[in-house]
């Protein structure tokens, strides 16, 4: 296998990273030896599927958050959302470390899967679509998400009515956000499947079910503008979740990304950087990380 064709170590490439922006002891990623498994226990046709989101709602007072936007801390969130699935509603990824190089995070339906979800529940594959979605908030610290984010989530499903969910994150830090909210799902016995971009860190966290789609961060539901690519990589994860027959199941979805072959060199590739560049993205990040501390504290 080239190395256009393995997976981005995403774990490795972070820490390499941030070191080289000047910061310390290289993140700890969240590991786990067991991994829980909940089975459906009733054809999908009759269950309520329930969607979870690392994307925020828009604000139109906090600044761009459009497509292209750069990285955005006062765009962030730091509770357990909930918001109606009826209509479109307007969810954006500007506040967390996508892709911005490769993608622009134009189309909406390339990393929040609603109306594809939609489309298949009118086709008769999934009982119901619950009538709200839910977004977890993107957090480094894994004791929040264990203890505070995911019972959260998980109060909100049986709230909802909820018997499977699907889960969808962004950015690496999303990747192990939802792979633990996943985990802790399962223990309260909702069946769940993620479908994600960072295989490295899911499969580190240790889950039930993974659909893997080797994209730019941003695209987890497929590639923008191509409503087959998107619809395909429902189907398959609805596929995962009905023949997953244990836990740490990954199904790659195959499709390849449409685009600069570059784009996994290019990814937070401190390689890749002048000392200059080093020096700007660091006093960049240190005014995000003021800045989201101002959201949270508000």
């Amino acid at each position: 296998m080239s190395a256009a064709d393995k997976p981005i170590a995403y774990m490795q490439r972070t820490r390499d990273y941030y070191q080289a922006l000047g910061y310390g002891a290289p993140y700890d990623w969240a590991s786990f030896i067991d991994v829980p498994f909940a089975p459906l226990t009733k054809p999908l046709a009759e269950c309520t599927l329930g969607l979870i989101t690392t994307a925020a709602l828009f604000q139109p007072d906090k600044g761009d958050q459009g497509p292209g936007a750069p990285y955005n801390a006062a765009a962030k969130f730091y509770e357990v959302y909930a918001h109606p699935t009826l209509g479109t509603p307007d969810l954006r990824i500007s506040h967390i470390a996508i892709d911005r190089d490769h993608t622009t995070a134009e189309d909406q339906a390339s990393y929040f899967p609603l109306t594809a979800l939609k489309n298949v529940v009118a086709g008769g594959r999934i009982g119901k679509l619950a009538d709200h979605f839910f977004g977890l908030p993107t957090n480094r610290s894994q004791r929040i998400t264990l203890e505070v984010d995911s019972p959260a989530l998980i109060e909100l499903c049986r709230e909802n009515g909820i018997d499977t969910a699907l889960l969808v994150p962004n950015c690496p830090v999303c990747h192990q956000s939802v792979s633990i909210a996943a985990r802790q799902l399962e223990e309260a016995g909702i069946t769940t499947v993620i479908m994600g971009c960072a295989k490295d860190i899911v499969e580190h966290a240790g889950v039930p079910r993974f659909l893997f789609n080797d994209f730019p961060l941003g695209n987890a539901a497929g590639r923008p503008k191509d409503t087959a690519s998107q619809a395909a990589v429902l189907n398959m994860a609805l596929d995962l979740l009905e023949s997953a027959q244990h836990p740490r199941t990954t199904l790659h979805s195959g499709l390849e990304w449409i685009g600069a072959p570059r784009w996994k060199d290019d990814y937070s590739n401190a390689a890749k950087l002048s000392p200059q560049e080093i020096k700007c993205r660091k006093q960049a990040f240190d005014a995000g990380k003021v800045t989201a501390k101002q959201v949270q504290n508000r």
